[in-house]
């Protein structure tokens, strides 16, 4: 080349290649940055795409227990319950039992008696509060599996207002990334189950959409079938692709208040009963716990139909908290509500302490609301919150709730409610 030296023409050539990404192939100028690299520049376009593709594989390969549960034993199931659950003994017990035989049944292997394990649904019976969702919150904690909560309040028949019954299973496909393999191994937990009873046994000329009409709709989901699932929801996007899944191995945990069924099974004790020697036996029922002596024909006196209570054959009740364990619950637990609260205030450097009459206090408000343990939570953001507010723009670095304040703000709130009425 005239008037430009060998040496020349190859640095302008590496200076020319070094301005462009190594990856995509554009120049400097048409991109915002452009990063060096010991052999090499990459622009912010291919850095973004790099960031999304790691992100899917992530995704791909989320940690779920897919090649098989770590499974524990019975009572290891009711030592870990132990630790986040405070009574319901029986109910604990039913659950390990019922957890255990499910998981076993996923890990069996074919043999030539032919003999196959059936799926054990649950459903639990307990009034507000006393812990059902916090079971299966924390079973599945325990067996790191693919979770969810749903309402059954919401549920209708497919094409009336309200959500699909595969939208139970568009959560879980959600919850697991949608790994298929990873949400057919999850656990569902139904709440509400009571709130989708048959209204009444009167023919009617108008439709049970959200009553009976759930409960068939459910069936196929309870037994085990492939379901096509819409991975966004069923109505807002109809072109969407389905996604088959299969329920066979999904656990299926119900629960539900059944507000009166305790009168239900108070008759079907008194039916029993004629006689003189009938009456000494029904002087041993015990009629401040009469939901320990709930049964599948009980469920069908408030309402379930026949085959949902079929498919749910693990039943178990969950009894009113008692003074003792509601105030057991407030400070024993790993994740207690006293100790989230210390937690809060130690970040701003602040020791927050509650003494037992204090405790106290907060746990018989909650039984007189009959609230169980979810108004203990509601009682305690009353009772603090104004400090809550104040404390961290203060110099102080340490309080006690009193009883005399807690009282004076349960008092305040109680009398603007009043007021408000």
């Amino acid at each position: 080349m005239p008037g430009f030296s060998r040496a020349s023409v190859i640095l302008n050539y590496s200076m020319k290649k070094m301005d462009k990404c190594s990856f995509c192939g554009r120049d400097k100028k048409d991109v915002s940055i452009l990063i060096a690299g010991m052999e090499g520049h990459i622009c912010e376009n291919c850095i973004e795409q790099a960031h999304a593709i790691i992100e899917e594989e992530f995704k791909k390969n989320k940690n779920f227990d897919l090649a098989g549960v770590e499974l524990k034993k019975p009572k290891e199931i009711k030592e870990f319950l132990d630790q986040y659950v405070i009574g319901q003994d029986d109910a604990k017990k039913v659950l390990a039992v019922a957890v255990y035989n499910h998981y076993k049944r996923l890990n069996q292997h074919a043999d030539d008696e032919g003999t196959e394990i059936e799926k054990s649904n649950i459903i639990l019976v307990g009034p507000t509060g006393t812990g059902k969702t916090l079971l299966a919150k924390t079973i599945a904690r325990m067996l790191h599996v693919p979770f969810t909560i749903v309402d059954a309040t919401v549920l209708t028949e497919a094409g009336y207002v309200g959500e699909d019954i595969e939208s139970l299973l568009t959560r879980l496909l959600q919850v697991a990334d949608y790994n298929v393999v990873a949400a057919e191994r999850g656990i569902v937990f139904i709440d509400e189950i009571d709130k989708i009873a048959r209204k009444g046994d009167n023919p009617s000329i108008t439709r049970d959409v959200s009553g009976e009409g759930v409960q068939q709709g459910l069936l196929k989901l309870l037994e085990g079938s492939i379901v096509n699932v819409p991975p966004q929801g069923g109505r807002k996007h109809p072109e969407q692709k389905m996604i088959p899944v299969d329920t066979k191995n999904i656990l299926f945990i119900c629960g539900g208040a059944f507000e009166g069924i305790d009168r239900k099974i108070g008759l079907r004790l008194n039916t029993k009963v004629v006689g003189y020697k009938a009456s000494m036996e029904n002087g041993q029922v015990d009629r401040n716990n009469l939901l320990q002596y709930v049964s599948p024909q009980d469920l069908r006196s408030f309402g379930l139909i026949p085959e949902i209570v079929g498919r749910l054959p693990v039943l178990t009740y969950l009894v009113p908290l008692e003074r003792e364990a509601l105030r057991r619950i407030l400070t024993e637990p790993k994740n207690s509500i006293i100790k989230q609260y210390q937690k809060l205030f130690k970040m701003d450097g602040i020791k927050i302490s509650f003494p037992e009459e204090t405790l106290y206090l907060i746990v018989d408000k909650a039984i007189e609301f009959k609230l169980g343990a979810r108004g203990l939570r509601a009682i305690c953001e009353t009772v603090i919150m104004d400090v809550m507010f104040e404390m961290p723009s203060g110099d102080h670095t340490e309080i006690v709730i009193t009883p005399e304040f807690a009282m004076e703000k349960i008092d305040k709130l109680s009398a603007v409610r009043l007021q408000a009425g």
